[in-house]
């Protein structure tokens, strides 16, 4: 009897120990979530960045018939702007939310199994709003970032602390806004501060201790790291940038990067170079407003492609970089803060084609496909203030795009199917001037003043289907209010995306068709997710208007001022 009973007690034993193994995260599932339905365990569903699920069992037919299984709540008075993405493994949910909290929520029921709320000091100083866009999973630990530029990692069935790192101060301007990304064993994450004038870096850390591997700055003259040694400087020290202007250049990581595994390059855009007023840095200023192509072993820069070289607008060149094969070729596209949308070839960088993606640009007449460098149109840069008539402001231009960007953060989505890009982007523009500015730890470094307003009275915000063969845009959905959420697309012919107003919708992806809409009480600034569990259909958004647009907006935040924050996770299924 006993030696039944010690039998079934290691046979019991080994059965739950393969269970737990088969319930961590390995490297090849990260590699391989765009295909496997049955979970999402990377920011952009699939390292790439398509946002596009092969799943079909929701689809143009049957969408109509989509309801709420549950909806779970935030909680107390931290609601503002909920831009997360959630994650799901192993029937958990994990979600982030504003003031750098993290849940854990079961699927099936949308009950709380644990919370952790970061322990924020007074005076963190992010730019835009409270928010963060989602964390990472590797083995057993979750990863996120935290306002006081923190990255931490949590024990994924206990919520426990089992390693924090800072990767800035965050009294000089450093936070962490960004979902991090896991690369072959690494968590990589970049950092937030860019009106600051705080330096951007990228570094990659091991998954399971947390101790730094590489960190590679974004702005000429700076050394990197690697191994705990000071690897290679950054570009040529002042090659770019006149003076001492590079020693607080910005170009922050802020919203996070891609991975494309043909190529084995780590993906990131840069922020604006500090401060916005480009007369005091003559110069292209690299490596800001750029993308760049990484080397995951060693943090060195492959390639760069500048969008916006001696930006004046603050047209950060941070939005995601979108991998995706066509015609036998290795391509990537990313849709500018600065109206136009850019194709290259990203085993070396080179531009493909640049085409607009929003109406009446005034800041550039085109890019040259030659030379990939936009051809400015120099009247329509903010004037100088030394040359006015008392020195403290420069000539007021409008110029379009606004700074919040032709698209800002908002990740678009990439269809396998109709191979089209589905793009959230705002038509609105800005009266800008500069003024003098220096450089204080801790103190906004802008050199800038400005007034967002809208180009159209009957819409802001415009979610296109754009060809990035031709930069044709194939159809367009135009909302009232600003686009601040992701997209997200499927096999079964279907666009996700929500609202300010509200609503997360769903278009046919051919024609961009409404075929369903659900009211979550709050504006959708979060980015939706698909995912089968137990051979059901799931679909989930986060809800809680916020953001950079209440805080920024101008003229374009007096038409949402009525919107309504909040704080949950919907969740959709078609009831059997």
């Amino acid at each position: 009897m006993k030696q039944v009973s010690l039998a079934l007690a290691i046979s019991l034993a080994i059965s739950v120990t393969a269970q737990t193994a088969s319930a961590t995260v390995t490297d090849q599932d990260i590699l391989s979530d765009h295909s496997i339905t049955t979970q999402v365990v990377t920011n952009g569903m699939g390292l790439q960045g398509q946002r596009f699920s092969p799943l079909k069992q929701i689809n143009q037919g049957n969408v109509k018939k989509l309801l709420p299984v549950w909806s779970f709540s935030f909680g107390g008075e931290k609601q503002r702007g909920q831009e997360a993405q959630p994650i799901v493994h192993d029937g958990v949910m994990y979600v982030t939310g504003s003031y750098s909290r993290l849940f854990a929520i079961d699927i099936k029921t949308g009950e709380e199994l644990w919370q952790y709320d970061a322990r924020l000091p007074d005076g963190i100083m992010p730019c835009c709003d409270v928010i963060n866009r989602g964390a990472a999973i590797h083995g057993d630990l979750l990863y996120f970032g935290t306002l006081d530029a923190k990255l931490v990692a949590l024990d994924r069935l206990t919520g426990k602390v089992k390693w924090s790192k800072k990767i800035g101060d965050y009294k000089a301007g450093y936070s962490i806004t960004a979902a991090p990304t896991i690369v072959e064993g690494k968590v990589i994450t970049g950092v937030s501060g860019g009106e600051f004038g705080i330096i951007g870096k990228i570094e990659a850390r091991d998954a399971k201790t947390g101790e730094l591997v590489w960190s590679r700055p974004t702005i000429e003259g700076h050394m990197g790291m690697l191994n705990g040694k000071e690897s290679t400087m950054t570009g040529t020290k002042n090659a770019t940038w006149p003076g001492d202007m590079w020693k607080y250049g910005g170009g922050a990581t802020w919203l996070g990067g891609t991975y494309d595994p043909e190529t084995r390059s780590i993906f990131y855009g840069t922020g604006n170079p500090a401060p916005w007023n480009s007369h005091l840095r003559p110069g292209d200023n690299l490596y800001s407003t750029s993308r760049i192509a990484i080397n995951p072993d060693n943090g060195e820069i492959k390639w760069h492609y500048q969008t916006t070289p001696n930006d004046g607008w603050d047209y950060d060149g941070v939005n995601e970089v979108v991998s995706f094969n066509q015609d036998g070729k290795k391509l990537a596209a990313t849709a500018d803060r600065n109206g136009f949308f850019y194709v290259f070839n990203r085993e070396e960088g080179k531009l493909v084609n640049a085409t607009p993606f929003v109406r009446d640009i005034t800041w550039a007449k085109s890019i040259d496909l030659k030379t990939g460098r936009p051809v400015y149109d120099d009247a329509n840069r903010p004037g100088n203030p030394t040359a006015s008539a008392d020195g403290k402001k420069g000539k007021s231009v409008f110029a379009v795009p606004s700074f919040l960007g032709g698209k800002n953060w908002m990740p678009m989505a990439y269809s396998q199917e109709t191979e089209l890009f589905y793009v959230p982007s705002n038509e609105w523009g800005m009266e800008i001037w500069n003024e003098p500015v220096n450089y204080k730890k801790g103190a906004a470094y802008l050199g800038a003043g400005f007034t967002i307003k809208p180009l159209f009275e009957e819409y802001i915000g415009s979610l296109k289907a754009i060809d990035p063969k031709s930069g044709k845009i194939v159809w367009e959905y135009k909302n009232n209010a600003p686009l601040w959420g992701g997209v997200m697309t499927t096999a079964g012919g279907l666009v996700f995306t929500g609202t300010p107003e509200g609503y997360l919708k769903a278009f046919d992806s051919k024609t961009g068709k409404e075929l369903w809409k659900f009211q979550t009480g709050s504006g959708i600034v979060g980015s939706p997710i698909t995912w089968e569990q137990d051979g059901e259909q799931y679909v989930s958004v986060v809800s809680g208007w916020g953001g950079a647009v209440p805080l920024w907006g101008g003229e374009v935040a007096k038409r949402v001022k009525d919107l309504n924050q909040g704080g949950s996770v919907w969740t959709f299924k078609i009831p059997n």
